[in-house]
């Protein structure tokens, strides 16, 4: 199965906003990496605009044609936005303003509740959900009973431990893995994937459907180029 590569351009509005202006333009930046192979725009306009901002959000849904991915917490503010740009995919994270990263998935023993009106609402725009979870089985079991579209495996705690212990840095996730595909829902994934762990990670996650990277990858395009580190990092995935 292909895995789409979905490329998180945050860090590219956080380097304009440093000095203001539009160096580097975000929107035709956002248009080359479809260019250059990218399937997906990924964004995350948090409330104090830190990066992407609510302008930027507009700008881009004029431009994307490949898949775009708004990810943030479900206030109000957030659900305006889906509304009025109705991208295809809205991905749920847990991390309220003042957090510098999302780093963790949804606590379901108490957030059930909280998320059940949510994610009713974004099927009824048109979006397809998503929900950011830790790679456990229970967190699996809980988002599918919210009748979410997909979930999002949260791969810090796999990216950590990688060097130390390939095998058991998988593991919990090829459990959690099953538990979605049994469960029929989408399996995403992100957060510090890089070339160095993509690969093993999607050897193993075969049903994997989609990554959104983007720190890593920025990074990596520094030394490399864009053009050149998107198709190394699909090619990790799809070899």
């Amino acid at each position: 199965m292909e895995t789409k590569l979905s490329v998180n351009i945050n860090k590219i509005a956080t380097i304009r906003n440093a000095r203001g202006g539009n160096l580097p333009d975000l929107v035709q930046f956002a248009k080359d990496c479809e260019l250059f192979g990218a399937d997906g725009i990924t964004i995350h306009p948090r409330p104090d605009e830190r990066h992407i901002t609510t302008k930027d959000v507009g700008d881009l849904a004029k431009v994307v044609r490949t898949e775009f991915n708004i990810e943030g917490y479900p206030d109000e503010r957030f659900m305006q936005i889906l509304k009025d740009h109705r991208p295809a995919q809205a991905t749920l994270v847990p991390d309220p303003p003042g957090v510098l990263t999302s780093n963790t998935g949804w606590n379901f023993s108490n957030d059930l509740e909280f998320l059940k009106p949510i994610i009713d609402k974004i099927h009824g725009m048109g979006i397809r959900s998503s929900l950011f979870v830790n790679g456990d089985e229970k967190s699996v079991i809980a988002a599918a009973k919210l009748g979410v579209n997909r979930i999002e495996f949260y791969t810090g705690p796999y990216a950590s431990q990688f060097e130390d212990n390939k095998s058991a840095a998988i593991a919990p996730y090829i459990a959690a893995a099953k538990a979605a595909d049994e469960c029929g829902i989408g399996i995403n994934a992100g957060h510090d994937l890089n070339l160095k762990n993509l690969r093993f990670f999607k050897e193993n996650l075969p049903s994997l459907l989609e990554v959104s990277i983007g720190h890593a990858l920025i990074s990596d395009a520094l030394y490399l180029g864009i053009e050149n580190t998107i198709k190394m990092y699909k090619h990790q995935l799809n070899f």
